[in-house]
């Protein structure tokens, strides 16, 4: 039988079409860097209520909650803010202020003791403080711009984690179980600090809210830098934002 031939056909691959990458000077690319437009993210929270539910999205002010954030002048006001809290009512007497006889305890020689002059050195019972503390004042001073840049930062940085939260309907709150519940939809646990910014001083919803563990409470008015970074997470009502808003357009 005659043997048949098996013919092969060479299957050629297509040929890679190859682009020709033009030269782009670095003056070109930054160019295109500078005026290409940035995207620029709205600062939106959900606004929830006592029950839990979401009742609306609010757009939190950019000249508040979306300032560039500034680590060292935040550093500055939180040491001026501790600074300010020292008494510095710490007080001893000197050898001059106690009470003491002025007369020499024995005479300058020959006793073989030491020299003294009185009774009231600071090396005998009932004597004199030496080099002892006395009242100082240790505040510090901060200028009303830097201090509001600062605060303005903190809040910023705060939003910018996400541990920014807005409720509505918490003005009626009076009893603290309550306000506990409440509390607990915006994420609150006592082993987090949290703090609370109230539109305004409210007894009654002060003093429900102040027995929680970990929990602050300040007005808007009084609100500083070192309450808003001392705080893991912190809670605006609904009409403290407004009331911020309106307090950044006087001072404007």
């Amino acid at each position: 039988m005659a043997e048949t031939k098996k013919t092969v056909k060479k299957v050629t691959a297509p040929k890679k079409v190859v682009e020709k990458k033009t030269a782009v000077s670095k003056k070109e690319k930054v160019e295109v860097a500078v005026t290409a437009p940035k995207k620029i993210e709205g600062l939106k929270v959900e606004v929830i209520d006592t029950a839990g539910k979401v009742v609306e999205t609010m757009e939190l002010p950019k000249e508040i909650f979306g300032a560039k954030i500034n680590d060292v002048l935040m550093a500055q006001a939180v040491r001026i803010y501790l600074a300010n809290q020292r008494l510095g009512t710490a007080s001893t007497k000197t050898r001059g202020e106690v009470d003491g006889s002025t007369r020499k305890i024995y005479r300058q020689k020959g006793t073989g003791r030491a020299r003294h002059g009185g009774i009231r050195a600071p090396i005998f019972v009932k004597g004199g403080v030496a080099h002892g503390p006395k009242p100082k004042d240790y505040s510090l001073a901060f200028s009303k711009n830097m201090k509001k840049a600062a605060l303005i930062s903190a809040l910023s940085a705060k939003v910018k984690a996400g541990e920014v939260a807005v409720i509505a309907g918490f003005g009626k709150m009076e009893k603290t179980q309550a306000a506990a519940k409440a509390l607990a939809h915006t994420g609150y646990s006592k082993k987090a600090k949290m703090l609370l910014v109230l539109p305004e001083h409210n007894e009654k919803l002060f003093k429900a809210v102040r027995n929680l563990t970990g929990m602050s409470v300040t007005p808007a008015q009084l609100l500083t830098t070192y309450e808003v970074l001392d705080a893991k997470k912190v809670v605006f009502m609904q009409e403290a934002v407004e009331a911020m808003v309106s307090k950044e357009k006087k001072n404007a």
